[in-house]
């Protein structure tokens, strides 16, 4: 017998965080129009259904053709203010789904420029978040509802070349001799040490670091430094590993940087796409997801970006993410960009719910997730009486919409 399908103004209503989300690919798509023709940045169309049919599809022929976008948004996220704007919205934006708790990662230094450091990039993003968390706070005494807070994740990359941003720029020419992988590494290294020196001299709510970019060709372990540092000094870490490449991805994101949680993760059962280096695939990948499943390894799951990104997904059903659920994997729901994915984490769920028939207890673990595997800017103490408060909340909202029984712990 098939478990109740929970309403969608239920999924909406239901506290939740999202742990995976890139701020250049959040924009609002009537903000990203008002900000170009404001910067003198041309698009392909000005309308927000020119932008869909043009820029951000429905579905991509390749991970590439996904990230053409970025090269819009990242364009008019160079100023200040275009970045406080971005953060406020993106934050207005989750509020307004139930979303209490986010994460909010990007790449400061595809924002640098002569005119914009590295530090003024992330305080202007911290204030368009935290004015968007003040701005709420005065509706939660109204409501009781939880109080929404964010943390910012901070983004190296695997690779890049000189035409990404200003910065770039110099630092490849100031290393014109050097092997590619060692400035990819260097810069890491220089955006995990800045991330530490913002977070314990300014205080700013810097809670992880991550690695994106082209897997296939472009390994974890050149960016090691880069981890190490932040591991030393306690920075929490996660690495987009499995998403466009197979099981090693994420073996190496674990064992060399030592990741806490893992961004996408798709190909975690894929034995298929192991390499020639791999003489057992099956045991391997049994291996491996028993080691993700007893650390409690996180699986950042980003279901509607997949389906647009890999041609060979077809439907929601063939989703890794049910597998990740039999096998009790922890694993939460998140949304990776809601403008160039047209998402939002009530849709994800919705999604998740419908196809592979969540139960309550699913569901109710898959969010509940979010919550204890976030890197929360407090206190362990802080943290365990905040989880408390948001699975009472949890419960609070089940029961409010006519729910029981086995839809509360």
């Amino acid at each position: 017998m098939a478990p109740p399908r929970p309403s969608d103004a239920l999924l909406r209503a239901l506290p939740k965080t999202d742990l995976h989300v890139h701020l250049d690919g959040s924009l609002r798509a009537s903000s990203l129009i008002d900000m170009a023709q404001s910067r003198g940045v041309k698009l392909p169309s000005y309308t927000v259904e020119g932008l869909h049919e043009t820029v951000f599809k429905p579905t991509y022929a390749s991970l590439p053709e996904y990230l053409e976008g970025f090269a819009y948004t990242c364009a008019v996220l160079q100023d200040p203010e275009a970045l406080e704007r971005a953060a406020f919205e993106l934050a207005e934006d989750c509020i307004e789904e139930g979303v209490v708790y986010v994460e909010v990662r990007f790449a400061p230094q595809l924002h640098i420029h002569d005119g914009l450091s590295l530090d003024d990039i992330i305080r202007a993003v911290n204030r368009g978040l935290e004015r968007a968390a003040r701005t709420h706070a005065a509706r939660v005494e109204a409501t009781g509802e939880p109080a929404f807070q964010y943390g910012i994740i901070v983004c190296a990359l695997r690779w890049f070349t000189g035409g990404f941003s200003k910065w770039y720029e110099r630092l490849c020419g100031l290393f014109p001799d050097a092997d590619e992988i060692e400035v990819f590494g260097l810069a890491s290294l220089e955006l995990a040490r800045a991330a530490v020196r913002l977070r314990d001299d300014e205080g700013l709510p810097i809670v992880g670091f991550d690695l994106a970019g082209r897997e296939d060709g472009y390994p974890a372990h050149d960016h090691r430094d880069a981890f190490r540092h932040a591991h030393r000094n306690f920075l929490k870490k996660t690495v987009h590993a499995g998403e466009a490449y197979g099981p090693e991805s994420i073996f190496e994101a674990i064992t060399e940087l030592n990741a806490e949680r893992i961004g996408h993760g798709y190909y975690l059962f894929s034995a298929e796409k192991c390499g020639g280096g791999v003489r057992e695939p099956e045991a391997y990948v049994r291996a491996l997801s028993e080691f993700v499943a007893d650390r409690r390894i996180t699986v950042e799951v980003c279901i509607t970006s997949n389906l647009q990104t890999n041609p060979t997904l077809e439907r929601v059903e063939d989703h890794v993410f049910g597998r990740m659920l039999a096998e009790r994997i922890s694993a939460t729901l998140c949304t990776d960009n809601r403008l160039v994915s047209h998402t939002t984490v009530t849709r994800e769920y919705r999604l998740a719910c419908d196809a592979f028939q969540m139960t309550p207890s699913q569901l109710r673990n898959t969010i509940i997730h979010g919550f204890k595997r976030s890197f929360f800017p407090g206190s362990y103490a802080e943290k365990r009486a905040w989880v408390r408060q948001i699975i009472d909340y949890y419960d609070a909202v089940v029961a409010a919409h006519g729910f029981t029984g086995a839809w509360r712990g």
